[in-house]
């Protein structure tokens, strides 16, 4: 089974997940709160992906791996798909959520195994 961080991984690179994506070119991690509830944490049984259902818990867990939470000042995206889904979100009146961890960039999977729990 594969651990926390790298399970996040996986959901950002799926095409799978609306609710999650890279940000800020792949630096960061962004999440479309409500719609994250109801796709991710609302699954059950054999297609559970986090063992929490509640988004307090699965805050913690990325405070527990060394994400710590960014406030964007609001300029669009540059990149199209962050832009629309900032924008899906945005018309969908969701907050989104930024987090940053120096070990979970796009551009550098290799550093994801200096992702530990604290």
């Amino acid at each position: 089974t594969l651990c926390f961080p790298q399970k996040l991984w996986k959901m950002v690179e799926s095409e799978q997940f609306r609710s999650v994506w890279w940000s800020e070119g792949g630096k960061c991690l962004a999440i479309d709160e409500e719609l994250f509830k109801e796709e991710v944490l609302g699954r059950g049984g054999p297609l559970r992906v986090f063992a929490t259902q509640n988004m307090k818990s699965f805050l913690r867990q990325l405070n527990l791996y060394g994400f710590t939470k960014i406030q964007r000042d609001f300029q669009p995206s540059a990149s199209l798909p962050e832009f629309l889904a900032e924008e899906a979100a945005a018309s969908a009146h969701s907050q989104i959520l930024y987090y940053y961890n120096p070990s979970f960039n796009r551009a550098h999977p290799h550093l994801l195994e200096k992702c530990k729990r604290r």
